[in-house]
C-alpha cells in the first residue's frame, strides 16, 4: 500500500531512516493511539509521514484527577497524567489493528524509574512499530518526567537504557523547562539517541479567582497551542546547531496550526514538524499545511522539502544561548 498516494512527492523525506509522505507527525497524546481523528470525515493518517502513539507505561494508569484540560489565551493546558492501558495491551491488542501501510507509527515511552522505562522501550522492539519516542520531559505527572528531562545526566541515562532494549530509532523528546537544552541534547546523542523531538509542553496553571484554587486538578499542566511557538522555535534552533553536525534530526513543534509554523520550524532545523494543539481546531488542518508548504517550495523554487530545512539565517552575531 502506497504510503504517499494523498501527498505531493516534493514532501517526502527520511527521518532516522524513516520514510516519511510528509514532513508532518501527529503528536503524542492528541490522538490517542492512532483511532481518534480517523473517525472524522476527510480525516487520512495518509496525509502525514508519522503518527506518535499516546503516552505507554509498563503498567496502566488512570491518569489524574479532572479537571484534566483547560483552555488559555491563544493555547491550552493539559494535565492527563499518561492514562494508558500499559505496554502489554498496547502490543498485544491495539497496534495488531493499526495500518502501517498508512504511515509510520512512533511509540512513545514513559516510566517513573529508569528501569520501566528500558523494560517498556523492550516490549515495543519485539513490535511492528515503526520507532520509538522517549517521553522524559512530562510536566504533568508526579514521578518521572520533568525530573529526568531538565536533568542531563538522567537524560542520558535514560537513554542509553533505552538504547540497550532496542535496535529501532530511538526519539529524545527533550523538556523547555531546563537551563541549557543544547548541553541535554549532547548528553543524549552520546548515549545513543537517533533524533529529538522538541520540544514538549511549558509547565504552567491556571486559576479559577471565585474559588480561589487551581482549575487544573494536578495544580499545574502542560501549556502548548500558538503561545509557545516562539520558545520553541528558539528551542529548536539551540538543538540544531549540536545535532545537525552529527546528522541527528529533529521534529520540531509547539503552536503549529499552518503552513507558515511549519515552514518556520523548518529553517530553524527541524527535519519534520509536529501538529498537536492545532488538531483541535482543525482536525483536518495537515491537509491544508502540506498544501501550503507546497506553495513555499513553489514560490521560492525549491525542488524538496529537505531542501530549506536548517536555512534560516542568523542576524549579526547571534548565538545558541
Amino acid at each position: 500500500m502506497d504510503a504517499t498516494v494523498n501527498v505531493d512527492p516534493r514532501l517526502a523525506s527520511e527521518f532516522c531512516g524513516m520514510r516519511f509522505a510528509s514532513p508532518l507527525v501527529l503528536l503524542s497524546g492528541c490522538v490517542g493511539f492512532g483511532e481518534e481523528y480517523t473517525r472524522v470525515e476527510g480525516f487520512s493518517n495518509r496525509d502525514v509521514g508519522a503518527v506518535c502513539l499516546k503516552g505507554t507505561t509498563l503498567a496502566p494508569r488512570l491518569g489524574n484527577a479532572p479537571h484534566r484540560v483547560y483552555e488559555t489565551p491563544s493555547g491550552m493546558l493539559n494535565a492527563i497524567g499518561l492514562q494508558n492501558p500499559g505496554a502489554h495491551t498496547v502490543v498485544r491488542d491495539i497496534l495488531p489493528k493499526l495500518d502501517f501501510g498508512e504511515t509510520r507509527f512512533i511509540a512513545n515511552v514513559s516510566g517513573s524509574t529508569v528501569e520501566e522505562y528500558e523494560e517498556v522501550t523492550r516490549l515495543f522492539d519485539d513490535s511492528p512499530i515503526d520507532a520509538i519516542e522517549i517521553n522524559i520531559s512530562c510536566p504533568n505527572v508526579k514521578e518521572g518526567g520533568v525530573a529526568f528531562g531538565n536533568d542531563p545526566d538522567m537524560s542520558a541515562r535514560v537513554v542509553a537504557a533505552c538504547r540497550r532494549a532496542t535496535t529501532k530509532p530511538i526519539i529524545t523528546k527533550l523538556s523547555p523547562n531546563q537551563t541549557d537544552i543544547g548541553e541535554n541534547a549532547r548528553r543524549c546523542i552520546e548515549a545513543g539517541t537517533n533524533g529529538f523531538a522538541v520540544i514538549n509542553t511549558l509547565m504552567g496553571m491556571a486559576i479559577d479567582v471565585e474559588s480561589r484554587r487551581p482549575v487544573i486538578g494536578n495544580n499545574q499542566g502542560g501549556l502548548s497551542g500558538p503561545a509557545i511557538k516562539p520558545v520553541a522555535l528558539l528551542k529548536v534552533w539551540q538543538v540544531a546547531q549540536v545535532a545537525r553536525p552529527h546528522g541527528i534530526p529533529i521534529i520540531g513543534q509547539g503552536g503549529v496550526v499552518s503552513a507558515t509554523d511549519a515552514v518556520e520550524f523548518l529553517l530553524a532545523g527541524a527535519s519534520a514538524v509536529g501538529v498537536g494543539t492545532g488538531l483541535f481546531y482543525d482536525p483536518l488542518c495537515c491537509r491544508t499545511i502540506n498544501a501550503g508548504i507546497v506553495d513555499y517550495l513553489e514560490r521560492h523554487g525549491f525542488g524538496t522539502v529537505g531542501e530549506i530545512v536548517g536555512l534560516l539565517e542568523a542576524n549579526g552575531a547571534a548565538q545558541p544561548q
